[in-house]
């Protein structure tokens, strides 16, 4: 795995390590500002901006317990932008116990002066 690869596997473990958290602060200082995204609670439509993921950080219970793995990544690096494609494994408590939902999911990142910045998400439901 080159350099350019192995720091976009750690951003993206550090995105997911950032969403599991409800830390909202981490999530913005990785995301661009402009960031766009089509998952499932967008119901299909393109979002642009970081509000929108902003109103989930701010739901009561964001950050309860949970871990999130990349399984099976797929890094390609061109020039100054990333694809990382992976299955992501979220185990949870639910009332009836542990659980673990997988999605698929592709996060492009753009190195900038200040590192590496998430500009799109795409994401399949669980």
């Amino acid at each position: 795995m080159s350099t350019a690869q192995q720091e976009l596997l750690e951003v993206s473990q550090q995105l997911l390590k950032a969403i599991d958290a409800g830390d909202w602060n981490a999530y913005a200082a990785l995301c661009d500002e402009r960031i766009t995204c089509f998952e499932p609670e967008a119901e299909g439509h393109l979002v642009v901006g970081l509000a929108f993921h902003k109103f989930y950080f701010d739901l009561p219970g964001s950050g309860q317990r949970r871990l999130s793995s990349i399984s099976s990544p797929h890094i390609d690096v061109q020039g100054d932008v990333g694809v990382v494609c992976y299955v992501r494994l979220v185990q949870k408590e639910t009332e009836c116990g542990p659980v673990t939902v997988a999605s698929n999911e592709t996060r492009i990142w753009r190195r900038t002066a200040d590192g590496w910045k998430h500009t799109h998400l795409h994401r399949s439901p669980c």
